[in-house]
């Protein structure tokens, strides 16, 4: 081995290569970890502490979606492109959870702890794990199939609310959904709540589940709708202006796409900036910068204070202060 290549290495990242781990996988991981490393978070009060590094767990994932926490505390995010979903162990080791997820995107756990995902293959809402209990929760709205099933959060008290971002409309087939918000309620009706959003994206509750938020990817806020102890649903409002809004090269687009809450009610939104973190009340508290553009995040770990982050292929974890809301998997 060049001797250059190997001082790189070792003063890099101090990752060397071994009988396991030739010269290409450890200039891989290396070139991973000093990626990470350019990302530095600036203080966030009860957030993330200055300086905190951002943990490069692997790359090459082909799609990087929906992660969730794991009961063990490990987290599983979704492969979308070769449908398949993903474990991360808490020691960073990756491993295959399930295989033939039918294009799963979105996932979320079911007081039951059935596994729930949004599946775009073929467009559905449904169960997927366990075996025995797989089944189709939602297919269609009004007769006609869904576009392109994004993200999903399983509520305690008022259901199951998804997104569906649309899809084109393909010659001499028959019409899909056109991008709308969805609620499956306990009693499993399926209603639609919005279809004047652009491209909804990321979904979640706020730890009340008072408050529902929508991540709408080209627009420059996050959306709110309040919510009715009955599950009823207010009125859209703009709960947070985005710092990531900005031109890009198909317009101006805020990239705004996984959401996720602490236990303060802080609502945690990526966009093209990074992980941009709001107070209960909308405010801006700050960003966490990330080696690439995230696509979603989780929050995980035993005790709920790593922040997982999956995207462009890649994933990263990034430890807290204030630990993901408890009282449901996301």
């Amino acid at each position: 081995m060049n001797i250059e290549n190997q001082q790189k290495i070792d003063g890099d990242c101090g990752i060397r290569p071994t009988h396991s781990r030739p010269l290409f996988a450890a200039l891989l991981l290396c070139a991973g970890a000093i990626q990470a490393q350019e990302a530095v978070p600036t203080a966030i009060p009860g957030v993330v502490a200055a300086g905190t590094r951002i943990e490069f767990i692997r790359d090459g994932f082909k799609g990087t979606e929906g992660p969730v926490r794991l009961p063990d505390g490990s987290v599983i995010f979704t492969e979308t492109q070769d449908s398949r979903i993903t474990r991360i162990a808490a020691d960073g080791s990756v491993s295959t959870y399930l295989e033939n997820s039918n294009g799963s995107n979105g996932l979320g756990f079911s007081a039951y702890g059935e596994l729930v995902s949004v599946q775009n293959r073929e467009p559905r809402v449904g169960v997927i794990a366990p075996v025995d209990k797989v089944r189709t929760l939602a297919d269609s709205y009004e007769g006609v199939s869904f576009g392109r099933p994004n993200d999903i959060v399983v509520g305690r008290r008022a259901g199951i609310f998804f997104t569906d971002s649309g899809a084109a409309q393909k010659p001499d087939q028959p019409p899909v959904g056109k991008p709308a918000v969805y609620q499956i309620t306990p009693g499993g009706a399926l209603k639609r709540i919005a279809n004047d959003i652009e491209r909804p994206n990321g979904v979640q509750l706020s730890p009340d589940e008072k408050v529902l938020y929508v991540a709408n990817t080209p627009g420059e806020y996050i959306i709110a709708y309040d919510l009715g102890n009955d599950g009823s649903i207010g009125q859209r409002r703009n709960f947070a202006k985005l710092a990531g809004y900005t031109k890009t090269d198909n317009g101006y687009s805020s990239g705004a796409d996984g959401l996720a809450v602490d236990e303060k009610g802080r609502l945690y939104a990526t966009s093209n900036a990074g992980i941009e973190v709001f107070s209960a009340k909308g405010e801006a508290l700050g960003i966490i910068p990330t080696p690439k553009k995230p696509q979603n995040i989780a929050f995980a770990g035993k005790d709920k204070k790593t922040l997982y982050v999956v995207g462009r292929g890649s994933a990263y974890r990034i430890a807290l202060l204030t630990p993901g809301f408890a009282g449901r998997a996301k």
